[in-house]
This record gives C-alpha cells, sequence and structure tokens, in this order.
C-alpha cells in the first residue's frame, strides 16, 4: 500500500504538544523521498536534494533530544542547526525549524550508503513497480567514537538476526571491566541491557573488537553522537522497519563527505558537516573538489559557498550565484512518498 503524505506535513507544520513517550515515537513513519539524479550539467530536472524543511513550536518540558527523535534527526543534525538553543531547556512557545531536508551523497545510489560525517544513513532499495521514481529512504545513526572510528569501505549486508546475543569481544570487555567492573562475557538477547537492541544486521566487516553491524540501541539518545566500537546504531523504531525491509546480499557504502552539493528546481546546493574524525584539514579544497566535479562551478557564489561552509550548519544551504540559475520549465515531483511494507 502506497500512502501520498498531506502537503501540509510535508513543507512545514507546528505539531501540538505530545506527550513524549515510546508509543509516540513508535507511531513515525517509513518516508520514501523520490529523486532524479542529473544526465548532465545542465539538467534543470536534477533533484539530489530530498525533503523539506518542517516547523515546531516547543512546548514546556521539552528537549532537542525528543524533537529531534520524532522528526526522525539525529542529536548532531539538531543541534548544528540551532547551536545557540539549550538542548535540555529550550524555550517554551518558541518556533524551531526541523531540518529534515538533505543533499544526497555522491554514491552509486544502490543498496545502503552511510556518510559519517553527517551520521546519516541512505538506503536505495531495489526498484518498486508501484513507484514511478526512484526513491531513497534516510535514517540518523550513532557512529564510532574517535579512538574507534567507523571505517571507510563498502560492505555487504550478510546476515540478520532478532534479539541479538551480545558476545562481547575481549577488547572491550577489558575496556568495561577497567572503566566500570563489569566483567560479562555476553549480554542475552531481549533485554534492556542489550546495546545491540533488538535487532542487528550483520555487515561483511571485522575489525580487532569483533564484526561490524548496523543494529538498534538501548540508549536512543546515542543517536547522532560518536559513541560505538565502530558500529552503526539506529533508532529503536528505525531500526525494526529497516530490519523487514533491507535483504541479505544488499550492497552498501561508508563514506566520508563533510561537504555534498545537490540541486533542486535549477539552483546549486552545498551542505557542508563537521569533519568529525579530522580526516579533511582543508575543507575549502574540498568544498572546491566537489564544486569542481559536480559540473555546476559556473552556477556557485563563492561566497555564499565560503558561508556555508563556515556555518557547517548540516542544512541544505543554496549558494546560486545571482542571475546563474539554470532556466527551466515548471515542473513538479513529489516531496515524498509514504510507504507501507508488509501489507
Amino acid at each position: 500500500m502506497i500512502v501520498i503524505l498531506l502537503a501540509a506535513f510535508i513543507f512545514g507544520l507546528a505539531i501540538p504538544c505530545m506527550a513524549w513517550d515510546e508509543a509516540i515515537f513508535n507511531q513515525k513513519k517509513t518516508t520514501a523521498y523520490p529523486y532524479m539524479l542529473p544526465n548532465g550539467p545542465r539538467d534543470f530536472q536534477t533533484k539530489t536534494v530530498i525533503g523539506s524543511p518542517r516547523t515546531y513550536t516547543i512546548q514546556p518540558k521539552d528537549t532537542l533530544l525528543e524533537i529531534a527523535r520524532f522528526f526522525d534527526l539525529g542529536y548532531n543534525e539538531i543541534t548544528a542547526a540551532h547551536p545557540d538553543v539549550d538542548p535540555w531547556i529550550p524555550k517554551a512557545g518558541s518556533t524551531l525549524s526541523i531540518p529534515t531536508s538533505w543533499i544526497l551523497p555522491q554514491s552509486r545510489f544502490k543498496g545502503m550508503v552511510v556518510n559519517i560525517p553527517e551520521m546519516r544513513m541512505y538506503y536505495y532499495p531495489p526498484e518498486d513497480k508501484r513507484i514511478d521514481q526512484p526513491v531513497v529512504l534516510t535514517y540518523p545513526v550513532g557512529l564510532g567514537r574517535e579512538e574507534w572510528p567507523t571505517p571507510r569501505t563498502p560492505f555487504r549486508i550478510r546476515g540478520k538476526t532478532a534479539n541479538p546475543t551480545w558476545v562481547i569481544p575481549q577488547s572491550i570487555k577489558e575496556e568495561r571491566i577497567k572503566e566500570k567492573g563489569w566483567s560479562e562475557n555476553s549480554i542475552p538477547g531481549g533485554v534492556v541491557e542489550n546495546p545491540l537492541g533488538k535487532y542487528r544486521l550483520e555487515l561483511s566487516l571485522s575489525q580487532a573488537s569483533g564484526a561490524y553491524a548496523i543494529h538498534g540501541t538501548n540508549n536512543p539518545w546515542a543517536v547522532g553522537r560518536l559513541v560505538t566500537h565502530g558500529c552503526i546504531r539506529l533508532y529503536p523504531e528505525d531500526i525494526a522497519r529497516f530490519f523487514d525491509i533491507v535483504r541479505v546480499g544488499s550492497p552498501g557504502e561508508l563514506t566520508y563527505q563533510p561537504v555534498k552539493i545537490g540541486m533542486q528546481h535549477g539552483r546549486v546546493y552545498i551542505e557542508a558537516h563537521t569533519d568529525i574524525y579530522n580526516f579533511v584539514p582543508d575543507l575549502w579544497g574540498e568544498a572546491q573538489k566537489v564544486v569542481q566535479n559536480s559540473g555546476w562551478a559556473p552556477l556557485v557564489d563563492p561566497l555564499l559557498l565560503t558561508k556555508a561552509l563556515r556555518d557547517q550548519s548540516g542544512i541544505p544551504v543554496d549558494v546560486t550565484k545571482k542571475g546563474a540559475a539554470l532556466s527551466a520549465p515548471q515542473y513538479s515531483i513529489q516531496e515524498s512518498v509514504g510507504i507501507e511494507y508488509g501489507d
């Protein structure tokens, strides 16, 4: 069954006061965003900026962590967009812009693509005859700590496990003993203490601390943070849906793109993120390569590009040079399509 989301919800809406609990978060829907890849540098129908910003009126006792989770954002995304807002005591009654738009990272546009600096995963499902345009699903993730960085590499899904037991690797066991005095060899599946949550996707990658995986979490506030030993954490409600969607054997890619470029309606956008692992010492030079490789350099205003790189808001920013946007007849494309799987 395919459900088209209401336009009011897509383009911005102040959501009324919520009683934040797991039931509310479990009501989040899987959203598929249509996109159009460029056929050339002058292709005005290119659409690689997905989603649209929304708004939310802050209620008493709200925190940015709960607001971020409800809108399927990571902690890093909500705080980068609002660096001056207290994440624990945001001002009630004020209107918050919700950064629910993203530029697709450069990739093969197949399977899973995790862009490490933005801490977000994109999933390009196999062709679906119910939809006449290619679509992408996207989820925020938690990634490896600075001393346990998530690697840059391709991979495949080699297995899926519900209620996985966590067999604690020796290196992590030693760390747990040193820091907290915990000496367990394993934690059973399905218990609250299990950091893997209720679902795990095993990857075709391994490390000294064990095999890499995409999994849930017993600490939802870890999403959008560098907290793992290299694995990829999703919100519990996201991994529950994604677990049923993704297939064993699906390809994936862990990439590192602190600067992304995209286009929508003939205008060029830049999305800049913090270089979380300090892999890109020259962000300006990296941006120049990204712009040149896109073929859209003549359309880009260098001053607007500089500001976007300085702010590193994680939000797509229009950097189109005045009068330089691609002229094009008006056209429309659905901003998003809600898909209910398993019906």
